[in-house]
């Protein structure tokens, strides 16, 4: 294949990784920057935020994309059954599944450590529901959040409110990981902080290898007193159930 890459003719399933390493670096982008109306693209797992007239003129747009592909796929819209899907379907993935790359953080308040507190809190079993970015399957699981504060604390309730804000996003679930610990460490500067997260991937379960229901992925971010300190690092995962 030539160096040179005609990006228009060609997408990244038809390249090895090697091809697009080097159409990346030395070619350029794949795909447009911006769509049709001059709008910024950005990563199906990041944030800019719009306003409601924003939010439903996409909408409105992503609706007939849908009514598209059902007519594509030859889906009847007469059966009572499919009438309104795109309709449902536009808006689970912009005021639900996909909120997170529309809305502002959460609003926390912050705390002081009065009582220089010096030990491990923890909140566990906050619920992920996320979207899986390389096939728009469902990731369902859950994810704990330890930390040790310097001199701040937040109440337990935010971090809920935190990993919903990052999990309803097209992702990875490595990424969401770091995100979290990023947002939680420039918020709080804690001297340790560890993000644990155990989930269900539908686009193993559903298709490809089809892996059984029971198969879920860990990942654990890290930082701080929590990468240095194992006797501390075992007593977090202990607390969370994962040794």
């Amino acid at each position: 294949m030539s160096a040179t890459i005609d990006s228009r003719r060609l997408t990244l399933v038809d390249l090895s990784d090697e091809e697009v390493e080097h159409q990346i670096l030395h070619a350029g982008d794949l795909y447009p920057r911006t769509n049709a109306d001059g709008q910024p693209l950005f990563d199906a797992n990041g944030n800019v935020l719009l306003n409601e007239v924003e939010r439903a003129e996409m909408t409105s747009k992503v609706e007939q994309k849908f009514a598209e592909i059902f007519d594509i796929m030859r889906i009847d819209r007469n059966d009572p059954n499919s009438t309104d899907t795109p309709f449902r379907l536009s808006r689970m993935w912009m005021n639900e599944l996909f909120a997170g790359r529309y809305t502002a953080p959460p609003k926390v308040t912050v705390f002081p450590n009065r009582k220089d507190v010096d030990e491990l809190v923890i909140s566990k079993n906050i619920k992920i529901m996320s979207v899986c970015s390389h096939h728009w399957q469902p990731i369902s699981g859950a994810c704990s959040i330890g930390y040790v504060p310097r001199d701040k604390v937040i109440g337990l309730s935010k971090f809920t409110r935190i990993v919903e804000w990052f999990s309803r996003r097209g992702q990875i679930q490595e990424e969401m990981g770091e995100q979290i610990a990023d947002f939680l460490v420039e918020m709080l500067d804690p001297i340790a902080l560890g993000v644990i997260i155990s989930s269900k991937h539908y686009c193993m379960i559903a298709r490809g290898v089809e892996a059984q229901d029971t198969s879920v992925m860990i990942t654990s971010v890290m930082r701080g007193d929590l990468v240095s300190n194992q006797a501390l690092r075992n007593e977090f995962l202990q607390l969370i159930g994962e040794q």
